[in-house]
C-alpha cells in the first residue's frame, strides 16, 4: 500500500486532494496521512507550507501584521515529490 501512495504521487498530472486519494486507494484519510508522512521522513515528497511555500514548520510573516503572524498552520498542505 505504501508504494500505491508514492505511485498516485509520481502518476498525477496535478493536485491530489487526500479525500479523494483515500477513497481510491479504499483507505482511511488518516492511515494516508501515516503513509504520506512515511514517505516524507524516507525523503521521497516533501512537505510545503501552503500560503508560503516553506517547508512545513517554517515560518513567514504576513506584511499586513507589522508585528509578524505565524501562518504555519494557514492555507493548505502541499505535498510533493522531492527531485
Amino acid at each position: 500500500m505504501l508504494h500505491q501512495v508514492l505511485h498516485a504521487f509520481e502518476s498525477a498530472d496535478g493536485p491530489l486532494a487526500l479525500d479523494d486519494l483515500s477513497r481510491q486507494l479504499g483507505i482511511e484519510r488518516s492511515a494516508l496521512e501515516g503513509m504520506i508522512a512515511f514517505w516524507v521522513r524516507k525523503g521521497r515528497l516533501q512537505e510545503l507550507g501552503g500560503a508560503c511555500g516553506q517547508a512545513a514548520g517554517a515560518s513567514c510573516t504576513c506584511s499586513s501584521h507589522p508585528a509578524g503572524c505565524s501562518i504555519t498552520s494557514a492555507g493548505s498542505r502541499v505535498i510533493t515529490l522531492k527531485a
